[in-house]
Parts: C-alpha cells; structure tokens; sequence
C-alpha cells in the first residue's frame, strides 16, 4: 500500500472532519440561534386589567345650596343614573359634589350669578333659574366635565395624539397666470390673532411648529360642473368633489421632512375660469350654499376665497380674519378640543376655559393609556403564537418601560392630569415601539419550514459521505482482527 493509503492514515483524516464538525456545532448553534428573552407577562395583564382613575370633585357654592338646599342631592341622583347608562362616556372619571370646600382635590366650583357662563379659573356660574332645576345643572356638569363624542365621525375627525405637530399654512393659487391671483398676505398677524393663542393653551399637550407657504400654481385634478343660477354662472364642488379636491401628485403641501404628523391648512383661491367655487349642497338640489371651508377629518382643512380680486392682490389682516378664524376652529376640532356646552357663555376672553382644557387631558390620558394596553395585549399574544419570533434585550426593556410609564400615570392622575398624559404619552410610545421592533418583525413571517428548506440540501451533501464512510470504516476495523485470526 502507498503511504496515504494507510489504515491511521485513513482513520486520522476522516476522524480530523468530525472533530472540526463537532468543534464548530457550538458556535454554530450560537450565531443561528434566536434571542427570545421572557416577558413580564403577568404584569402586562395586571396592567390591562387596571383603568386610570381621574378624581373630580365639584363644590358647591353657599349661595347655591342656599338657593335650593336639596340640590346636591338631586343632582348627585341624576349624574348616578347618566353614569350607569352611560359608561363608556364617564369612562375614567371618579366624581364626587360636596357642599363644603375642605378638600384639596375640589378643582370645580358652582356658584350662584347672574346668568350661566364659565367664570375665571374653573368656575362655573349658574343664574337662579338653572340653580333650581337639578335636570339642567346636570346636564351642564356632564357636557363640561365628561363631554360627549358626537357619533363616530368624531373618533374619525379627531387626529391621533402625538406629542408633536406640524401645522401647515398654504396660499395656493390655482393659476397665478390668470388675472385672478394672490401674491402676498398678512399671514404672521393672522396667526398671532387666531392661532397662536390657541396653540398656546394646547401646550401642555402638544409641541407646534408652525409654517406657512405661497403656491402660483396649484391645479385641480377634476373639473368642477359649471352652474348658472339667474345672471350668475358659479363652479359648484360636489360632496363627491369634496373628497378628491386635494390634487396630492401635483401640490408641494409640506415643505419639510419630518416624522411629525402635519395638519394641513390652505386657502385656496380659484383661477378666473372657476370664480365663484361654491359647495353645492347635499341634499340633490344643486343649489351652491354659503359654505366657505370644509374639513377633511384627520387631514386639515381648506378654505376658498371667493372675494373680488385684482390682480398682485395683498390679503391684509382684515381679509384674513373670518379665514384663520374659520382655521382655528377647525384646529380644535381636529385636536378634539369639546366644545362649549350651549347655552353657556365664557366671561374670560380666553379661547380655551379651564374646563375644556382637562376634559381633553382626561380624554386623551385615557386614550394613550387604552392604546398602550392593547399594544402590549398584543406583543404578548403574538409571541405565544408565534415560536420564532425573536424577543431582544431592546423588546423587553422597552416593554418594561412601558409598564413603569403605565404605573405612574395610574399614580399621578389622581392629582394632575397633565402629568398622567405626560406618563402615558410615554408608555404608548415605549409600546408601540416594542411592537414594530425590526428584530421582532425580522422572522415574523419565517416558519421553521424555511431553515429545513436552507439547511437541508447544505448538510445532506456533507453528512452523508462522512456518515458512510465512519460506518465502512467501522466496519473494516470490525473485520481486522477476524481475519488475523482465521490466518
């Protein structure tokens, strides 16, 4: 025999292959295995299962319980039953009326005036007409402190909350080249009139940042029907118009990169072709109404100016004030600001009452924190179900923080609401950042089917001559002695 055709020769390379295999299964093993770290998952259902708690107490005034000395009572009676027949609407809300002001959580007060309005700070003040009528100071109690959401459009309308926002103001000329145009506007003084108030209220929610812009050419990607009403020919925009009317492939509507959402405002001026653009009405007549603006819920809102023009026309201060008064509004409307209750008055010139201010706390404390518990429900299950999925030190840091966020907006709502939406801001961001971790979604849609399918025809091609050949070997090793003895 050769030298390389030797027994130990033979032996020793095929015995080298297993030792590298076996040297490098651990490794192997290591770099292909998935990190699946546990999850607190009992205290996630702990958490779901707890609701954040929002003490209101509501004192009432001397001068009202001498008024009506039962008042407390029968409104206290009439609250319990909207209560019970309205859960979802007090949702949150622990209140508590008592005729003598010696709590430090007694935030509201009623007392008797001259007529129902909203007085300074959080008061509430009644003319004696109301003060006897239980049915009618409880309902004014409900609309303030647990205001009602007007059917589904309004979840629809209202954005979803976000710490910060972008607020866009556009000028948009359908066609600067017609004798019918805009060239400049007023635009810093309507907004330190109209919008920056506003806003400035709404920071302890929210962060603005505010632009604003001026478009020459803005075309319409439809062509608006064309009505004679007597002597006068108007563009008519359809509910169906209403829907399409933002023309997203040709209008730069956001100047700026960002992750913030944006609230889009425009005020749209029509070319002399289409002047007058009105909103026909909806009821199948084709009769234009005297609507200006419409609301694209969760979008913006959009204004046609339909006032006589002449051509590099300045719109001054004045000629924006029904416009930016009209954004304003709608401003409030999309942040999901209640509005005030009717019949009632505000005595202060602010734009906000401190009554609107926590009702919208409580609300959208009470949103971030059902979102975040349904966000952490839901990595939960999804990593029961789903055995490959990956859960990094990262997943479960940020899950663990969301928790914790959760735990202190349980603790602080009970004495400030801005700070429990400050805590729960937090844990919805922490959750929902845990939920759409690359490393979770990474394997979310890669069974084990898949690494048979990778591995299989790799290993297959290697193991099975290294397998064949240990067993002939063997085999060999088993014959060597017999056939020594039988020579």
């Amino acid at each position: 025999k050769l030298s390389f055709e030797r027994d130990w020769i033979r032996r020793a390379v095929l015995a080298s292959y297993w030792i590298v295999i076996i040297l490098a299964f651990p490794f192997w093993w290591h770099l292909t295995s998935i990190e699946r770290l546990t999850l607190p998952t009992s205290q996630v259902q702990s958490q779901v299962q707890s609701n954040i708690v929002f003490p209101v107490a509501v004192h009432f005034d001397a001068s009202i319980s001498q008024q009506n000395p039962s008042l407390n009572s029968q409104v206290q009676t009439v609250l319990r039953n909207s209560v019970t027949n309205e859960p979802g609407r007090w949702r949150g809300v622990d209140l508590r009326l008592q005729d003598k002001n010696d709590e430090a959580s007694s935030l509201y007060t009623v007392a008797l005036g001259e007529q129902t309005s909203i007085a300074h700070s959080r008061h509430l003040r009644v003319s004696k007409a109301d003060a006897q009528s239980a049915t009618r100071l409880s309902s004014i109690l409900s609309d303030l402190i647990a205001p009602p959401e007007s059917s589904t459009s309004h979840s629809q309308r209202v954005v979803q909350y976000s710490d910060h926002y972008r607020l866009a103001f556009t000028l948009l000329n359908e066609d600067a080249t017609s004798n019918r145009f805009v060239e400049t506007w007023d635009v810093e003084a309507a907004l330190t009139e109209f919008i920056f108030p506003l806003i400035s209220r709404l920071s302890i929610l929210h962060n603005f940042t505010v632009e604003s812009q001026v478009q020459y050419y803005a075309p319409l990607a439809f062509e608006p029907k064309r009505l004679t009403f007597g002597d006068t020919k108007v563009s008519g925009l359809t509910q169906e118009d209403l829907t399409v009317f933002i023309n997203s492939a040709e209008w730069t509507l956001a100047s700026s990169v960002s992750n913030d959402p944006v609230l889009h405002f425009v005020l749209f001026a029509p070319s002399e072709t289409h002047s007058p653009m009105n909103i026909i009405d909806s009821e199948g007549k084709c009769r234009p109404t005297n609507q200006s603006s419409f609301l694209l819920p969760q979008w913006g809102s959009i204004f046609i100016l339909n006032n006589e023009l002449s051509s590099s026309l300045h719109l001054s201060h004045d000629n924006l004030k029904p416009v930016f008064r009209n954004f304003a509004t709608q401003l409030a409307a999309l942040l999901g600001v209640p509005p005030v209750p009717l019949g009632l008055s505000m005595e202060e010139s602010s734009v906000l009452s401190d009554w609107q201010l926590d009702a919208l706390l409580r609300r959208r404390a009470l949103q971030n924190v059902q979102g975040s518990q349904d966000t952490l429900l839901s990595i939960v299950k999804l990593v029961d179900q789903i055995n490959n999925m990956p859960v990094g030190q990262v997943v479960r840091d940020d899950v663990l923080d969301a928790l914790a966020s959760l735990h202190e907006a349980y603790r602080t709502a009970v004495a400030s609401p801005a700070l429990a939406l400050r805590w729960s801001s937090k844990a919805l961001s922490m959750a929902s950042r845990a939920f759409f971790n690359p490393g979770m979604l990474a394997l979310l849609y890669f069974p084990a089917e898949h690494k048979y399918a990778v591995y299989t025809p790799l290993f297959a091609s290697i193991s099975v001559p290294l397998v064949v050949a240990l067993i002939r070997d063997f085999m060999a090793w088993r014959r060597g002695p017999q056939d020594d003895t039988r020579r």
